[in-house]
């Protein structure tokens, strides 16, 4: 009988000591834990030694750059990639230990349960402002992060299996305010990507439109119209990113 496929854990953190103790403490089933400190000046290299992890410190302006250098100080067969911010539940562990000892395959998406604060928002995520579910689960050496600083795009070698069951808790924003910060942070970071590629993601009419299509993709589309006022705050969200990127890209310098 063949040995079972190892495990690697990835959390890639900048100063989060306040939240890194419980998500580490969800991925003990994993046979490594690799925790990249990007210029942390906390607690949190402390609080990932605590829990025996492997530590990979720097300073990265991208985050394709420290979630590759993450990636490869894996030495699993396997890589599961979580944020400070979310939560593996027991279910969902069960499920990812059964798929990487039976898989054909060489990726698999996770569903995603996103929370602000203690409110559940399951529908409505999406466009660049929220993840339903993400590709966290892989086969080491088939996942290449690219160099953008937010949101970056991914390649991939190897066949896309079918989506896990259990779902991951995301704890994504504490309040509405935590929220628009957000966007602002979200915004400023994609217009300077387009400024570098001297780009302004299109004109304004063109981003108007987004800005429609995008809100209805959010919030009809996506259901987004079940969770209320929170399910109208992501549409909103969604559909002001593209529009608040093109204006800082075209009116701000830096």
């Amino acid at each position: 009988m063949s040995p079972a496929p190892r495990l690697s854990a990835l959390v890639v953190v900048h100063d989060e000591e306040a939240r890194l103790a419980a998500c580490l403490d969800r991925l003990r089933f994993a046979d490594e834990l690799v925790v990249v400190l990007d210029r942390c000046t906390d607690r949190s290299g402390e609080i990932a030694r605590d829990y025996g992890a492997r530590l990979i410190e720097g300073a990265w302006e991208r985050e394709g750059g420290r979630r590759n250098a993450g990636i490869n100080a894996c030495t699993g067969d396997w890589i599961l990639e979580v944020d400070a911010d979310e939560h593996v539940p027991a279910a969902l562990a069960e499920e990812i230990r059964a798929t990487i000892a039976a898989s054909r395959f060489d990726w698999h998406e996770i569903p995603v349960d996103n929370y602000i604060g203690t409110r559940r928002v399951r529908h409505g995520w999406g466009a660049s402002f929220g993840k339903a579910a993400y590709p966290g689960l892989f086969r080491n050496g088939v996942k290449t992060w690219g160099d953008q600083r937010l949101h970056p795009s991914l390649s991939w070698r190897g066949r896309k299996g079918p989506m896990l069951r259990q779902r991951l808790d995301h704890y994504v924003d504490r309040n509405i305010s935590d929220m628009i910060r957000r966007l602002d942070a979200y915004s400023s970071a994609r217009a300077r990507d387009l400024r570098e590629r001297g780009e302004t993601w299109g004109s304004m009419p063109a981003n108007l439109r987004r800005m429609v299509s995008r809100f209805f993709k959010c919030y009809v589309r996506r259901g987004g119209w079940r969770e209320g006022g929170y399910g109208f705050l992501v549409a909103t969200c969604a559909a002001l990113y593209p529009v608040l990127s093109h204006l800082k890209a075209k009116l701000e310098k830096e």
